[in-house]
């Protein structure tokens, strides 16, 4: 084995946790085998005999690819213009591997993917090497470019929005929680009696035209008429996961870890009193959105 094929085979022995790192970093398998491919041209310009730490060597060179490429992408970053919100779902859907979204929620999970897309470059590689990969703050500084002190800063910063403030009780965001849940299940089932059991008798159901088919009323009133809608809500319940909206419980559709809609939820008595589907950038942006923990 000549030297090219034994670093060849070093590179192949950490290709998985190269790309878990990318994946982590840049939510998007795709993006993550671009980083990954990256960092093996780069280490093909470099003497061998150079790098004492190969797999440190690694790390660090592809956590400074995928932060270009994240500040790459925040500046040319633009949300579809006049794009149905039901139709953007659904092709993301049709493009998309099973396998690849069973990836994409196992590993990391929606919520947690939009939750990171707020984030800034800077602050989401260092909240994903230090809180996911253990990488001390030393090591993470000069690859984001600051200094360990204000690295920390970045990472608790990062950390603190993917936490958020719960604007209740634990105990009652947990009894919202499983209220919320219960109602998810019924859009997922498209069960209109589960739906029935959830709801509050005079619900009201109010919805933003992109994401309702043509002639369906952007507020609808009463259990019975909210319940046989589940059908509508259920083509983008599979997408869906439960997340803190504004501090309460609420639910995020992120087809691919990408935001498309947000479900506002309130809950009174145990039951869903009213909830609101949001697809208009300008308004999902206003909103603080964090993970819930298991």
């Amino acid at each position: 084995m000549d030297d090219h094929d034994e670093l060849a085979a070093r590179f192949e022995a950490e290709r998985s946790h190269l790309r878990g790192v990318a994946y982590r970093i840049l939510g998007s398998p795709v993006e993550a085998e671009d980083a990954v491919q990256e960092t093996w041209l780069r280490l093909n310009r470099v003497d061998p005999g150079a790098v004492e730490n190969l797999p440190g060597w690694l790390r660090t060179v592809i956590s400074r690819v995928c932060l270009d490429m994240l500040r790459s992408r925040a500046s040319r970053r633009e949300e579809p213009v006049g794009q149905r919100v039901t139709e953007s779902v659904r092709d993301a859907h049709e493009r998309g591997d099973p396998e690849y979204e069973a990836l994409l929620v196992d590993s990391v999970g929606r919520a947690m993917l939009v939750v990171l897309d707020t984030l800034g470059p800077a602050e989401r590689v260092a909240f994903v090497l230090h809180d996911t990969f253990a990488m001390p703050f030393d090591e993470i500084a000069p690859i984001v470019g600051r200094s360990t002190v204000a690295t920390k800063k970045l990472a608790s910063r990062a950390r603190h929005r993917v936490q958020g403030t719960p604007a209740v009780s634990s105990v009652e965001l947990s009894r919202h929680r499983r209220v919320v849940e219960a109602f998810l299940d019924a859009a997922r089932g498209g069960d209109v009696e589960a739906f029935l059991a959830v709801l509050a008798p005079d619900v009201v159901r109010r919805a933003e035209p992109a994401v309702l088919p043509p002639d369906v009323a952007t507020e609808v009133r009463g259990a019975q008429a909210v319940a046989e809608e589940a059908a509508i809500l259920g083509r983008q319940a599979r997408f869906a996961e439960v997340a803190l909206v504004d501090g309460a419980v609420g639910i995020v559709v992120a087809p691919r870890g990408r935001l498309r809609l947000i479900i506002t939820i309130t809950v009174k008595d145990d039951k869903v009193s009213e909830y609101e589907v949001i697809a208009d950038p300008d308004r999902r942006r206003r909103f603080a959105l964090a993970v819930l923990d298991g």
